[in-house]
């Protein structure tokens, strides 16, 4: 059997196929070997049946993960994965690696990533080429849901959201000044909170509000990490995954075109074709 994982810092996905077909699946909070210690990850590993029952017929697992960002890190997570799953060949990468494959496949391109962080690599078929983007949660991600998470937060706790937004938040979420500002600088996972108002950005995406918000975030995305690759790589198409682009692809698709720009491909969930890759 081979498993195939694809995970940001709020969820990990997995999938298990035999015979190219898929048997069983399910999500738990992410693996950033960045983030998260060995501990912390076999512990969520231990919370899931479906990983222990079938911890010993996975010969081969594949890893696509945030936080992967350099030889040690992969190591530490081949090394933490081992020690659940005994009898696997484990094969660690960074997230853009996997969601370059599943957005090209063989073929060159410009892949992003919008999800729960936020990358961006130009992919010659074979691997995505350096950057100095992959910042994390604190000094980059623009674009992200973490990242919308933080200017949604500010709003409220300034006293910017509309007196109906302010009011519906509260309702939602029964938080304060007090209660944020304790959770993002004292309790741990911070990157998680932050990611968890994506809720709130697509219950209310009608209000102008919520919408400059989701522009502006997307506008910078562009102006950091979009328009860069592309002027060093004229002429390639341009495809993202991740949940922010798929939910927001029309306001995505609209920024790109102010910038003289045609999205390809949007792909919410790339794990779906990460397995098709590797399970054939």
């Amino acid at each position: 059997m081979t498993a195939v994982v694809y995970s940001g810092s709020k969820t990990a996905f997995w999938k298990i196929a035999k015979d190219g077909k898929t048997i069983a699946e399910c999500a738990m909070p992410g693996i950033n070997p960045t983030l998260n210690d060995q501990k912390t990850i076999l512990n969520a590993l231990n919370k899931k049946s479906i990983l222990i029952n079938n911890a010993e017929r996975i010969k081969r697992i594949y890893v696509f993960t945030a936080g992967a960002t350099s030889p040690e890190r992969s190591r530490e997570l081949e090394e933490t994965l081992g020690l659940f799953f005994k009898f696997s060949k484990i094969v660690v990468k960074d997230d853009l690696y996997g969601a370059a494959i599943a957005a090209c496949y063989t073929k060159s391109g410009i892949v992003g990533i919008l999800g729960s962080g936020a990358n961006c690599a130009w992919f010659d078929g074979k691997n995505p080429e350096q950057n100095n983007f992959g910042l994390g949660f604190i000094l980059g991600d623009e674009g992200s849901s973490n990242h919308l998470g933080k200017l949604l937060l500010k709003s409220f706790i300034q006293g910017k959201l509309s007196p109906k937004l302010h009011k519906e938040f509260e309702l939602k979420y029964n938080l304060d000044r007090a209660l944020i500002l304790e959770r993002i600088y004292k309790k741990p996972m911070p990157q998680q909170f932050l990611s968890s108002f994506f809720d709130f950005f697509m219950e209310w995406r009608a209000e102008p509000a919520i919408q400059q918000m989701v522009d502006q975030a997307l506008e910078n995305y562009m102006k950091i990490y979009l328009l860069p690759t592309v002027k060093n790589h004229p002429g390639e198409e341009i495809h993202f995954v991740g949940n922010v682009a798929a939910h927001f692809q029309d306001r995505l698709r609209h920024i790109a075109q102010k910038h003289g720009l045609k999205i390809t491909t949007i792909t919410k969930e790339p794990i779906y074709n990460l397995l098709n890759y590797y399970s054939n």
